[in-house]
């Protein structure tokens, strides 16, 4: 089983140091194409879905690039504007040892930021779609954002439409707006059928505490309290994620349905870890993945854990893992050479 799903967000160009060098400590950089829902997106095409990406670019080589790549990894770019304006950029440096990645954002005033919040015809974008994936970062950006995420994930259930959000809380984005970051994200977690956050999320946009000494009771709290204040919303899905150091985490899943059920991905150890920029968007798409399919929920954390695992292993911001290799990582002899 296949699904069309639209992503919505903007398309990025991200610039990293080589290597494990800080920024700018040779003057060279090393430039992919990124962005949370993009990510989302190629992942869930290379699971053999149908993803369409509806964004702002520049009208530009460097827009026209990064639509050229989505193309490349099957993504249907038609709804893809082309404006005059600038493309929204981000740094990395990647960390090493004790030394943590930094990313600085160089997004204001970008095509898509600016793109007002009705350019979008989400009737004709939505058509024929059966999931609409948004995340947190886009109306972090600012209120024309903010305002065509929300009136995407309405139109959206509108159409009967199932709608899917990544907290991707980002405060650096809010603050220089001064975005009201708990009213807007509240009202778009609303919509949502599948709600990929924790209670760190949860804790900035209903208020909650969550002193639970372990993470597990954190989330299941947090859940709680998630099911209570959104009715659309039937599970919430995130990671449990302990650092090691910079090369190494271990990585656990945890997926809860509205009527309490927890299924959960015992952790894997990740390391060393190649890039771990996207890493969230892969398991998200996992977990899509996995419903969308109609799996089970303990099948579906143990994929879409094994997704986000396997991102770490991939350079770049998107995944370009197959089924069947996150298949293979949930399965024995997945170290073994294939030959």
């Amino acid at each position: 089983m296949s699904a069309r799903v639209v992503c919505f967000g903007e398309l990025l160009l991200r610039l990293s140091a080589p290597g494990r060098e800080k920024l700018l400590q040779r003057p060279q950089l090393e430039v992919c194409v990124g962005g949370a829902e993009a990510n989302v997106g190629v992942s869930l095409a290379r699971f053999g879905h149908h993803v369409a990406m509806v964004s702002t670019v520049a009208d530009n080589a460097l827009g026209e690039a990064v639509a050229g790549e989505l193309r490349r990894h099957g993504l249907d770019t038609a709804g893809v504007r082309k404006v005059p304006g600038r493309m929204g950029l981000y740094f990395l440096a990647p960390g090493a040892a004790q030394r943590p990645a930094e990313v600085l954002y160089d997004r204001a005033g970008s095509a898509f930021a600016l793109a007002a919040a009705d350019a979008y015809d989400w009737p004709g974008l939505l058509a024929g779609a059966d999931w609409l994936h948004l995340s947190g970062v886009t109306p972090a950006l600012g209120a024309n954002t903010a305002a065509a995420a929300l009136a995407a994930a309405r139109a959206a259930r509108a159409a009967g439409v199932k709608v899917s959000f990544d907290g991707n809380f980002r405060p650096s984005l809010w603050q220089a707006w001064n975005g009201d970051a708990p009213t807007i994200l509240r009202g778009l977690m609303g919509q949502a059928d599948v709600l990929f956050a924790d209670h760190r999320d949860m804790g900035v946009v209903l208020g909650g505490q969550y002193p639970q000494a372990e993470a597990l009771e954190r989330v299941r709290a947090a859940a709680a309290d998630a099911f209570a204040a959104f009715p659309h919303l039937r599970w919430m899905a995130c990671t449990l994620r302990t650092p090691r150091n910079v090369d190494h985490h271990a990585l656990a899943g945890v997926l809860v349905g509205r009527d309490g059920a927890v299924a959960l991905a015992p952790a894997l150890e990740v390391g060393p870890i190649v890039d771990r920029i996207g890493g969230g968007d892969a398991f998200a798409a996992g977990v899509l993945h996995g419903l969308i399919r109609g799996w089970a929920p303990e099948r579906t954390i143990r994929f879409g854990l094994a997704a986000g695992c396997l991102k770490h292993a991939i350079p770049g911001d998107f995944s370009l893992a197959s089924e069947a290799e996150v298949e293979a990582l949930m399965g024995e002899g997945r170290f073994d050479v294939k030959r």
